[in-house]
């Protein structure tokens, strides 16, 4: 560990953080300094206009150079939109392309062109959850289908579609929010079903998007009794580490969804949430919507570097494995980018 004022830059990788306005100011720069980010992810506060937040983004990226940083966004279609203005407004996911995987193909390479115009790398969608839920207050028509195999099919058109145009996508969130009745901004979802409902409605399409190469993936904050009876998904070494990891394979890079949503804030400690989702090998741990709390991260991060060295170095040199793999596939998506039609 190196001393100094400011954490080691290398532990920020972990944490991707968001801003308060549409231009970044002296205050915002010297707090992307102190925590090195390994993203940021924009909000309808950063700017509904592309051309607007391409020049906050490269405020950004001149902020933190020589470091790479990756740019993401919630860009799904429908009620789940940043951006007004600059590129394509596409339907809510159960309706988009009235269910032709080669018109969703078509419309999320146009939305992947303009985002990667914009200077976005990744996009966090496609949803995979199953609408198995009528009464779900969160999924809904953000999901393409009620059929477990409906959902796999469309929701690679539209990951493949995505990639096409220069942006990563990353599906979410798994394993499965779709049959809940909370939304986990408010509260801590519990999906009741037994494990082989799980498995043949839930998983499904998440098992099929990690063998068709999705790179990446978002957790849930929801409890899975079936699996895990103490911890929810994001947290869960049964869920994340033995079934999505080994089971199953995924060799992409797995995000956290926010630790700030109440799913995970209210019943534990912000530290225990942390070390957990760090253990349980979530490369990156979304912690949005304020100041204080990465840098709270980064001390949590720091504190258990320093009790236990070797283990926390392992574990952050694999998340920065599977982040050179994936910034490969960003930097192709960049380049191949520049021959698109404008």
């Amino acid at each position: 560990m190196t001393s100094g004022k400011h954490p080691e830059p290398e532990w920020g990788q972990w944490l991707w953080v968001s801003l308060p306005g549409a231009r970044l100011g002296a205050e915002d720069i010297r707090w992307l300094h102190q925590i090195r980010p390994g993203g940021v992810v924009l909000f309808a506060e950063n700017g509904t206009r592309a051309e607007d937040v391409k020049k906050l983004i490269s405020e950004i990226r001149e902020a933190l150079s020589p470091q790479d940083v990756w740019i993401a966004i919630d860009q799904e279609g429908g009620r789940v939109a940043r951006l007004k203005e600059g590129v394509p407004r596409l339907s809510p996911a159960r309706t988009l392309g009235n269910g032709d995987p080669s018109e969703i193909f078509r419309s999320a390479f146009h939305l992947g062109r303009a985002l990667r115009q914009t200077g976005i790398d990744i996009d966090f969608a496609p949803v995979l959850d199953v609408d198995s839920n009528p009464d779900n207050p969160v999924i809904g028509d953000r999901s393409f289908s009620r059929d477990p195999w409906e959902v796999a099919r469309l929701s690679m058109a539209f990951s493949h579609g995505l990639e096409a145009g220069g942006v990563i996508p990353c599906g979410k969130h798994v394993p499965g929010h779709g049959d809940t009745l909370l939304d986990s901004h408010l509260a801590l979802p519990t999906v009741d079903a037994p494990e082989a409902i799980l498995s043949g409605r839930e998983f499904l399409p998440f098992e099929k998007a990690i063998a068709d190469g999705m790179p990446m993936l978002m957790t849930a904050h929801v409890m899975y009794p079936a699996l895990d009876k103490k911890w929810p998904a994001t947290l869960s070494r049964k869920i994340m580490q033995d079934m999505l990891r080994k089971k199953w394979d995924f060799r992409g890079l797995l995000l956290s969804d926010d630790l700030s949503m109440a799913a995970v804030g209210k019943p534990f400690p912000f530290s225990v949430v942390v070390e957990r989702a760090l253990s349980v090998t979530c490369d990156g741990l979304l912690v949005l919507k304020s100041r204080d709390k990465p840098l709270e991260a980064i001390r949590i991060i720091k504190g258990l570097s320093e009790k236990n060295p070797g283990l926390w170095r392992a574990r952050l040199e694999k998340s920065i494995a599977r982040r050179a793999v994936l910034g490969k596939r960003i930097a192709f998506c960049r380049k191949a980018a520049e021959r698109l039609p404008r």
